[in-house]
């Protein structure tokens, strides 16, 4: 059954209360894309993006295109993922280099990167928009977004970047929810956030750092771990596992294992934080007026 339909069935008493129900928030969500004519959607495979690309390509068919921005930040375990689910649909999909670590300004990694990252995106697809006829770009923020310390909320607003899914206050929940109901296999995905986001403030962001980051990371993929991250400090990593998994970590066997496949990626030193995995933890050190300033 299509999500449009299951989210109808669902919703009927929730607007007969007064709230917006789910099902209202993506009939929203679909007369927004329609009343666009065609858009350009900033596509990461994460689960907030490929819902807004497979949405608009449900309503929109070929008047939208998916754009997938390739650079060394992204894990190629995400890229070919994005991928897939895009041919899977036969969804309109473009890769398309970005720059980011070139630019100064995002590889000395203050508060203010994922500002330069979005920056660079934003400018890309403009370029592709034009060339390609696109009036419209989009991405993937959703209601909760609103919320929480996200710089690059600021070049989306500088270049005119509509987000649908916030608009039609969509949750991450209710993303989740919908993504499930269409039988979209990304729908329980953990949360991917680029790999610079694991390189703590004021470390120079560096293609050998990322790499560190991502043979880290696959290495305890592979020793079985689903939600976690390899926090980068330079000879150290703090290694966030999901509380949910943790006690699995803390035999030492387990321990041994994870010590020696981060040694491997290059650590000299490897840490287990015993608070587990939280999204944002690098946001902890920055000073409150920062993340005032940076959320008003």
């Amino acid at each position: 059954m299509a999500a449009g339909a299951q989210a109808g069935q669902a919703g009927a008493q929730d607007e007969r209360s007064g709230e917006k129900s789910t099902a209202a928030k993506l009939r929203v969500l679909e007369a927004q894309l329609e009343m666009l004519g065609g858009v350009l959607v900033a596509y990461s495979g994460g689960v907030d993006s490929a819902f807004l690309a497979a949405t608009a390509h449900r309503v929109l068919g070929e008047r939208m295109l998916a754009v997938l921005a390739d650079s060394p930040s992204l894990a190629r375990r995400d890229l070919e993922a994005a991928c897939a689910f895009a041919r899977s649909l036969g969804m309109p999909l473009e890769v398309v280099a970005t720059e980011e670590l070139e630019r100064p300004e995002y590889a000395r990694n203050d508060a203010n990167r994922c500002f330069h990252c979005k920056d660079e995106l934003f400018l890309v697809l403009e370029k592709l928009a034009g060339r390609s006829g696109f009036a419209h770009i989009a991405y993937g923020m959703n209601a909760d977004d609103l919320r929480d310390f996200r710089p690059g909320q600021r070049a989306a607003e500088q270049h005119a970047v509509l987000a649908p899914l916030a608009d039609a206050e969509l949750t991450k929940a209710e993303i989740r929810a919908l993504s499930r109901a269409a039988g979209y296999p990304m729908w329980d995905r953990p949360a991917a956030p680029c790999l610079s986001s694991r390189v703590e403030y004021g470390r120079p962001v560096t293609r050998a750092v990322l790499r560190q980051v991502e043979q880290g990371e696959e290495s305890l993929r592979a020793l079985g771990f689903r939600e976690f991250r390899v926090r980068h400090h330079g000879e150290l990593a703090r290694v966030e596992i999901a509380r949910g998994e943790l006690e699995g970590a803390l035999r030492l066997e387990m321990l041994d294992a994870i010590t020696a496949a981060l040694k491997q990626a290059g650590f000299t030193y490897v840490t287990l934080d015993c608070n587990g995995f939280r999204s944002g933890s690098m946001n902890a050190i920055l000073p409150a007026e920062v993340l005032a300033r940076h959320s008003a």
